[in-house]
């Protein structure tokens, strides 16, 4: 008959209370183990010792092959990437090549590349949120055959404007919608040895839309105030501002290329303060895209707009009403005001910022007007 403390598969083997047997020892620690030997009663005593529990089996050293299995943050960016080059490397290749002619894979593998950026986000932004790599790859992409095509947009005076180092850039405003400004950015961009990004200084209406304010911040363009200005032009940028604002984009169709108040010269005050130079520009062909020839001011403060424009196609045509009409436009960089040569506390001079001011209005009058006798049409 097995005792109590049999294991349960029959080994004989017991785990019993330790009980001294008058070996000397005491009860304690010094415990025996008893065997049975062939049921003849008699007993032996056995050392035991102590059961070392078995440690557990450490886990396997992840290989080359497991690390391999493990998804990367780029694998999602990776497969779709070449998903889409395996596309263009058949029959769409084929047809692409007659569509678009040579080099067209070149200009492939930068988009792709472009897009594996994005998906795994691998790419950079200032302070201000400025993505100059969408800035250049898509926004102006973008925007590039609207002033090349449909504008026909002229650059003169590009030399005027700075390869490196600040500068303020001040322009007049009209249209209805700021194109002015995008084409302004287009131009700069463009004809300026070292691509330079203009970066705007925009209303307040910009960064509560929604959409457009990603879109701003992205495309470089900040809040037109001076702490943002004069932070942006001492880190050697290009800063545009549209001094008449509102009243200038807004204006009648009957003042047109009549500059509107050009504020108390916050923007002088900005460039004095950096001792960067001030750029007077003039754009031509803004003003009769959307000649405006009524506002519905009752809709405008419902909305809470500064305007709603009424034009010879809009609100009649509906959506097509939004369609710029097909004008010539001409943009010109004037010659640069220095303002390095004045002292620090200029800038607290009211009487320096209204002449400045007023001399920087007063040039972008007048070469408004001689560009508008040089004009032929305003179509051509």
């Amino acid at each position: 008959m097995s005792s109590a403390g049999e294991t349960a598969d029959g080994v004989g083997e017991v785990r019993a209370k330790v009980i001294p047997i008058g070996t000397g020892r005491s009860g304690g620690s010094g415990a025996s183990k008893r065997k049975h030997s062939g049921g003849s009663g008699s007993t032996e005593p056995v050392q035991l010792h102590p059961v070392v529990e078995p440690e557990p089996e450490a886990a396997p050293e992840a290989g080359p092959e497991a690390a391999a299995e493990e998804p990367s943050p780029g694998g999602f960016a990776d497969a779709v990437a070449g998903a889409v080059g395996k596309a263009l490397a058949g029959p769409t290749g084929a047809l692409a090549g007659r569509l678009f002619g040579k080099g067209w894979e070149d200009k492939a593998a930068g988009g792709l590349n472009f897009l594996r950026r994005r998906l795994t986000g691998e790419y950079e932004v200032d302070e201000f949120g400025f993505d100059a790599e969408l800035t250049e790859k898509v926004l102006l992409t973008a925007v590039r055959p609207l002033a090349d095509k449909y504008f026909r947009l002229e650059v003169r005076g590009a030399e005027n404007l700075p390869t490196e180092g600040g500068a303020l850039v001040v322009a007049n405003h009209s249209g209805v919608l700021p194109l002015d400004a995008l084409m302004t950015q287009v131009a700069i961009h463009d004809h300026t040895a070292t691509q330079r990004h203009l970066r705007m200084l925009a209303a307040d209406l910009v960064f509560v839309l929604p959409g457009v304010n990603e879109l701003a911040r992205k495309a470089g363009h900040t809040l037109a105030c001076n702490e943002d200005a004069q932070r942006l032009l001492e880190l050697g940028e290009i800063v545009g501002v549209w001094p008449e604002g509102f009243k200038g984009i807004g204006k009648p169709f009957a003042d047109r290329y009549k500059l509107q108040r050009f504020g108390r010269g916050g923007f002088v005050s900005s460039a004095l303060q950096a001792g960067v130079p001030i750029i007077p520009c003039s754009i031509v062909g803004a003003e009769e895209i959307y000649p405006m020839i009524g506002n519905a001011r009752t809709l405008a403060r419902i909305l809470g707009l500064p305007y709603v424009p009424i034009t010879p196609t809009f609100p009649w045509l509906g959506p097509l009403g939004a369609i710029p009409l097909p004008t010539k436009w001409t943009i010109q960089f004037g010659e640069p005001i220095p303002t390095d040569s004045y002292p620090p506390e200029a800038a607290e001079d009211p009487m320096l910022l209204f002449n400045l001011t007023d001399q920087v209005r007063e040039t972008v009058q007048h070469t408004l007007y001689q560009l508008l006798v040089q004009r032929r049409s305003v179509f051509f």
